[in-house]
């Protein structure tokens, strides 16, 4: 079974990857020299990173939300007691 820690590592970087190639992307699309088909291309992948990255990102938020609190800390009843 894998550890649910190892996981959570792979989406966030896979995510940051695609974040930094969708950035990369746009910046090289902002290039002059381009042909018309080249730039076709590069939004045909950027398309299908888009959707690449959304599917990272809805993992992500599904095993955020199936995971309990890792914070350690567990909220119980206190036990009061009156002085006099």
């Amino acid at each position: 079974m894998t550890q649910p820690g190892v996981d959570q590592k792979l989406l966030d970087q896979n995510i940051r990857e695609l974040q930094e190639w969708l950035r990369n992307a746009w910046q090289q699309l902002a290039d002059p020299s381009l042909t018309a088909f080249s730039r076709r291309e590069l939004r045909n992948q950027m398309k299908q990173c888009n959707a690449d990255l959304r599917m990272q990102l809805q993992a992500a938020s599904k095993q955020m939300l199936s995971q309990p609190a890792a914070s350690g800390k567990i909220f119980a009843k206190p036990e009061l007691r009156i002085l006099a």
